[in-house]
């Protein structure tokens, strides 16, 4: 539940598993939610394992994160806005598509690295390990207790991510050239505008 409930909010990553799912097929957006999924599971086990110096680190070095993800997200966004699709992309009929062992690897690896950029997630792991009486600060970490706690985040975010591909490829041969660039041009300014609050959130408390 926890897993499930930290990654089921429609971010950039929502966004850029939709829209892979839309032009590219499951195996794109599943891929790319997997990378989200363990990226979460990553920063669930700093929490509940209790390894504060991992943390200090990763939070010593979170403004740089967040600037490196909010210029990722401007990039990505507008080359999404100027990817013009092309008559052979549409897809009206219902057809399997097989990625590339390399496509899949990018697009694990680009959501993966993405959602690492944002460390103050790990933030929102101990509140709630911290609230359900799960992880304490004085306290040992029960090796046995936090592993299934990672191993449920990690589960629970998975399978939002197979929700999410498999509900938007039940529609997506229905796409055609038209629907295609409205995707992009809407998924380009949402993924863009996310990076863009980011870096003006961050220059609004530094500068």
């Amino acid at each position: 539940m926890i897993g499930f409930a930290i990654a089921a909010p429609v971010g950039p990553i929502g966004i850029l598993c939709i829209r892979r799912t839309m032009l590219n097929g499951v195996a794109s957006g599943l891929a790319s939610g997997t990378g989200a999924a363990l990226a979460d599971c990553l920063y669930g086990s700093i929490a509940a394992f209790s390894l504060t110096a991992v943390a200090a680190f990763l939070q010593h070095y979170a403004v740089w994160l967040q600037v490196l993800g909010g210029i990722f997200l401007i990039a990505l966004g507008l080359r999404t806005i100027m990817q013009k699709p092309h008559k052979e992309d549409e897809i009206r009929h219902p057809r399997k598509d097989w990625h590339s062992l390399k496509e899949i690897a990018g697009d694990f690896l680009s959501t993966f690295l993405l959602t690492l950029t944002n460390p103050a997630t790990i933030l929102s792991f101990v509140a709630i390990f911290a609230g359900l009486g799960l992880v304490s600060e004085h306290d040992r970490p029960d090796y046995a207790v936090s592993t299934l706690m990672v191993a449920g985040v990690f589960t629970g975010s998975l399978l939002w991510w197979c929700i999410l591909s498999g509900g938007i490829g039940v529609f997506r041969h229905k796409l055609d050239r038209k629907a295609l660039r409205i995707t992009n041009l809407l998924s380009g300014i949402i993924i863009g505008g996310f990076g863009a609050l980011v870096l003006a959130h961050l220059a609004a408390h530094y500068i």
